[in-house]
């Protein structure tokens, strides 16, 4: 059975769920293959310094539509530097549907071989037989990227005696569990006032020439700045988050509330004893991507994680891909019957 779909994509379904198609993008943009295989949509990098690389992207949090964010980020990843992208997302196992709430990942063993992972999750209580993929990557060494809530990514409740329970976010043998233990801090609270108070970024102090700012210059967003304890381990602030009083980039700066890092840099030294690049940021609002200098630290933060800080242009590629116009933020309020291929398209 096959399709046209509107816009820019053509997608030819075969058996078994596997699935190739060529996309084009138009005004000279680069093409890149998309095929899906189960829930894991690939997207084939043709051109760009990344050929080559392999980045696994998960999309597991219910409430700032990282369903839409990874996905375009991956996007811009693919289309622009030539990364293999695979692009991961809670689904659920009855339907085959996206369902940010769900505590299943399928396809996350493409793990194993992955050059780079970049989680935005919530509070998730894997399958033992999914998180073990998860912390064989991370104990290997590679490089993490982590968004907003990945500092809350898992939370055991139901299974208090998983051998990854340690992983939790608030857990104490394991202090403050990945978030904290990984990518240097884990939930705290909201330090701007939620949906009310937004986010203007500003390179931290004797910061401005580090490679992963390279081109960035202040970004404003929506999200909301998250509170900071200290930062754990190496990890060195690279953007300071200043809270201003309203949801615009001309609102004023609340002066009860001094700038904390909502960026930084940090190594992870797994049971593997090979110490990993790692990039957080509590930025990651679906509006922030909206922002050039967003989508360029994030593509850069990519570049370093890998090691590839020398092929940093601060007029690399950033564009959008296609559109982009993710539903509001909140729990719950994803677009509902769309399957992992659909997310890519």
């Amino acid at each position: 059975m096959s399709f046209l779909l509107t816009g820019e994509y053509t997608l030819h379904h075969v058996p078994r769920a596997q699935a190739v198609c060529v996309v084009s993008f138009f005004a000279l943009l680069a093409s890149i293959t998309v095929a899906v295989q189960a829930a894991a949509p690939v997207l084939e990098g043709k051109a760009g310094p990344l050929l080559g690389k392999h980045v696994v992207l998960i999309a597991a949090d219910d409430e700032y539509r990282s369903e839409e964010l990874i996905p375009q980020l991956a996007k811009i990843l693919a289309a622009h530097h030539g990364a293999k992208c695979t692009v991961l997302f809670a689904v659920d196992s009855k339907t085959g549907l996206i369902d940010p709430a769900s505590q299943n990942i399928p396809g996350i063993d493409v793990l194993d071989a992955a050059d780079l992972l970049v989680i935005f999750a919530r509070y998730r209580e894997l399958p033992d037989e999914q998180m073990k993929h998860f912390v064989d990557y991370i104990e290997s060494g590679r490089p993490v990227i982590g968004l907003r809530t990945a500092t809350h990514s898992f939370n055991y409740v139901k299974h208090k005696d998983s051998p990854y329970s340690k992983y939790s976010a608030h857990d104490k043998n394991f202090p403050g569990g990945f978030g904290r233990q990984v990518l240097g801090e884990t939930w705290v609270n909201h330090y701007g006032h939620h949906n009310f108070e937004s986010t203007l970024a500003t390179a931290a102090p004797g910061m401005d020439n580090h490679p992963i700012l390279r081109g960035v210059g202040p970004i404003w967003g929506p999200s909301d700045v998250y509170t900071i304890t200290t930062l754990f381990g190496d990890s060195k602030p690279l953007l300071l988050g200043q809270v201003l009083v309203g949801m615009n980039p001309d609102d004023k700066p609340n002066e009860k509330k001094p700038p904390v890092p909502v960026a930084w840099t940090k190594s992870y030294t797994g049971t593997q004893g090979k110490a990993s690049r790692v990039f957080t940021t509590t930025m990651g609002h679906s509006g922030d991507l909206k922002s050039e200098n967003f989508r360029r630290l994030l593509v850069n933060a990519s570049y370093w994680c890998m090691g590839l800080e020398a092929k940093i242009s601060p007029q690399g590629k950033v564009d959008i891909v296609g559109s982009y116009e993710p539903n509001p933020i909140h729990v719950g309020g994803f677009k509902k019957g769309m399957k992992p291929e659909d997310a890519v398209k």
